[in-house]
């Protein structure tokens, strides 16, 4: 994506993408927005042009990156499993104990897949690995599951 400045208007936002379509968005400086697709066989031409107001613009931006999205979100599937990550801060209760001894599993449902330690990848650690502070550990699970493990990773 490139940006454009312009003077007295906004900004101009272009995006070219996989499919080879042009797409643009100009940010009015007053929050107003005017989205425009250009036609295939001639991409100086505009197909389509809607000006959108601010709170229309922000309705499509959440209807395209929903809020419910989080950055610590890996994945979803169509059985509601996600997968995401959790980190163990080291005020947590958990900092220093067994993973086994959290009876996350139990509790939730939730597995954890791995456990990321600065630059190292952890795979499928057992009931007996311990927990350090700064761990990331990747879960999977119901949306419900995941938030009570990240609830009992949380506790101090």
């Amino acid at each position: 994506m490139s940006s454009t400045p312009l003077p007295g208007i906004g900004v101009r936002y272009d995006l070219t993408t996989r499919e080879d379509r042009r797409l643009s968005v100009v940010a009015h400086r007053e929050g107003g927005r005017i989205l425009s697709a250009y036609r295939r066989d001639d991409p100086d031409e505009c197909a389509l042009a809607v000006k959108l107001t601010a709170g229309e613009a922000e309705a499509l931006i959440d209807a395209l990156m929903p809020s419910h999205h989080s950055p610590n979100l890996l994945s979803t599937t169509d059985l509601g499993l996600v997968a995401e990550r959790v980190e163990l801060s080291s005020t947590s209760y958990w900092n220093g104990r067994h993973l086994g001894d959290t009876r996350m599993r139990t509790e939730t449902g939730v597995s954890v897949v791995a456990v990321l330690r600065r630059a190292e990848a952890i795979p499928s650690p057992g009931p007996e690995f311990r927990l350090s502070g700064g761990d990331t550990l990747i879960v999977i699970g119901t949306r419900e599951g995941v938030d009570a493990a990240a609830a009992i990773l949380n506790r101090e």
